[in-house]
Parts: C-alpha cells; structure tokens; sequence
C-alpha cells in the first residue's frame, strides 16, 4: 500500500499486508536492534491483535487501520515513559477530531477514544524488554459496519460520516504523536512543565463522570472521576467513604445512570 502522508511523518514506515499483532512484531524488532526512535508498523489485517488486560482484538479484514511507534527518546528514564499510552491516546483524540465533523471526541481513560460515547480507537502501549522504549499500538475502527461492530458502545468513522482512506487517518495521527511527543521531551519529560497533563485533563471525558474501575486484583472501585493526576493516574472519589482513590491501572466503564 503506498501510503506517501503517513511516511513523510516518520523515518521509517513499514506497511504489511497481515501480522498477528504489530504491537508484537515491533517489539521483536527493537529487541533485536531492528527499529529505531519512532519507527512504525501498520497494517489493515491484525490477525492476533491484543487489547488491554489481555482481551483479544479482533477485526474484520481490511476495514480497521492497526499501527504500533516506537517511542525511543534516548534521555528519557523508565517512569517519565508512563504518560506514553496517555500521549498516544491524546494524539489519536485529537487525529480523529480533526476527521469527523460536528461530533464530540473525548479520551477516555487511560487510552480509548470515544465519539459521542462511543469507542472507535484503542490503544495498547508496552515497554521494550530492555527498557530503552515504549511501543505505542493502536487500533481505529475506519469502515466496520454497524453489524460488524465488536461491542454495542463501538462505532467507526465510516458510521460517522467519514471515510478519510488509511493514509489520511494514519498521517493525521502520526503527525499528532510526534507532535506531542516532542512537546514533552521539550518539557523535559515532565508532563506538568511541557503542557501535556493539563492537555490530557481539558481532553479527558472520564473526568466529572460517574465510573467503575475493576482494579488489576480483581477489586472495584465505584464512584465519581475527579481529575487525572501529575503522574497520569486516575483520581476517583469512592462512594464508600469519600477517600480519594488514585488509579494507576485498571478497567474504567462509565456509568450512564446512578
């Protein structure tokens, strides 16, 4: 697929045409010296794609857009990669708003994008196994149809009115990546100094909701999202005793009615 937008954004682009997972593949490449500071990997036919907590991701041939970036800032210590996944999500809100016109797109905690409440983007990041990077994936539903939709709280942008092709999509949120990323190494890698915490909070429509997080060990935690911290955790008022919970993993489902 010639895909010239997306690869004058990164230095190095690789499309294939199905891979289990690029996530994957990625890492596999950096651990063998094989990818370099944002690298990417895309394809339209992820076979084995993984979601976070392990959930498999599955979509139809050809109608979904898959990319993992290598994110190897040669400075950066191992805690300053944890707003990675936020950045990423950031980056791919603010890609798709700029594709679809008069809808509401916010960014769900930690890294889903939802238009209208609705989730068309999620996003996985992992750490290389030596610690040198992070490998940001995500995944935009691009023309599923309505009956194809993997839950009944996903849509995609063909459902919105928008049918920008791979390379627009993928361009639009390559160029908000970097864009971000260099924002915080310019920062330092500090989110607070370098602007994106505040920018993560105004764009973050988990804030003032009601919501349930299943905590890694199987707790959960109701009660309502108070702000997103300088560390990028979740601060959740728990409705039994008020106490003030801070979130650093776990699965976040907004609460519709009390």
């Amino acid at each position: 697929m010639h895909l010239p937008l997306s690869s004058a954004v990164v230095p190095l682009l690789d499309y294939v045409d199905a891979v289990g997972s690029t996530n994957h593949e990625l890492l596999a490449r950096a651990a063998r010296g094989d990818a370099q500071h944002l690298s990417a990997l895309v394809t339209t036919n992820q076979t084995a794609g993984r979601g976070r907590l392990g959930r498999e991701w599955i979509a139809p041939p050809g109608k979904t857009l898959a990319v993992s970036v290598l994110l190897a800032p040669t400075q950066a210590s191992i805690e300053s990669l944890s707003w990675m996944p936020l950045i990423g999500g950031l980056a791919m809100a603010r890609a798709v708003r700029g594709l679809v016109n008069d809808r509401t797109v916010t960014l769900k905690w930690p890294n889903d994008v939802q238009i209208e409440g609705m989730k068309v983007s999620g996003l996985l990041s992992e750490l290389v196994a030596d610690g040198s990077g992070v490998v940001v994936g995500a995944g935009l539903n691009l023309t599923i149809e309505r009956d194809e939709l993997p839950t009944s709280v996903s849509t995609s942008l063909l459902l919105e009115d928008a049918e920008p092709g791979v390379d627009l999509a993928l361009s639009s949120y390559l160029r908000e990546l970097r864009s971000l990323f260099e924002q915080y190494c310019e920062g330092e890698f500090d989110a607070v100094h370098s602007g994106i915490a505040d920018a993560v909070r105004t764009e973050c429509g988990t804030i003032g909701r009601r919501v349930r997080v299943e905590l890694p060990g199987g707790a959960r935690i109701f009660g309502t999202a108070e702000t997103v911290d300088d560390h990028g955790q979740l601060v959740v008022k728990d409705d039994a005793n008020g106490s003030l919970q801070h979130v650093a993993a776990g699965d976040v489902t907004h609460l519709r009615y009390e």
